[in-house]
């Protein structure tokens, strides 16, 4: 199976943190990178960044710089999204998704695989 699940989304206050996590087949590995967007309501869904499996490059949306950190566990097929100093304008569904081959991978054209999505709240 090809499988990727999202957990640790919630309701945190603005300036605070929040860790995602993104559980993966062991089969995504062969995926050149992981990526995680993020959609708010009447939104588009929008690129927030990306690493590489084998090298653990990263790449982020300027929106997001500075703020979120990706990181990969390559042993447990895991990836996660360090949020910090969070604001209500992150407020969104969170997905992460498998991309193939192209770097950074920054539309939705370029991921194959896709999770549910987590719900991140941040009020104000």
């Amino acid at each position: 199976q090809v499988q990727l699940v999202e957990s640790g989304g919630g309701l945190v206050q603005a300036g605070g943190s929040l860790r995602l996590s993104c559980a993966a087949s062991v089969r995504i590995i062969s995926s050149r990178a992981m990526g995680w967007f993020r959609q708010a309501p009447g939104k588009e869904r929008e690129f927030v960044g990306a690493i590489s499996w084998r090298g653990g490059s990263t790449y982020y949306a300027d929106s997001v710089k500075g703020r979120f950190t990706i990181s990969r566990d390559y042993a447990k097929t895991t990836v996660y999204l360090q949020m910090n100093s969070l604001k209500p304008e992150d407020t969104a569904v969170y997905y992460c998704a498998a991309a193939g081959t192209s770097w950074p991978p920054t539309v939705r054209s370029e991921y194959d695989y896709w999770g549910q999505g987590t719900q991140v709240t941040v009020s104000s």
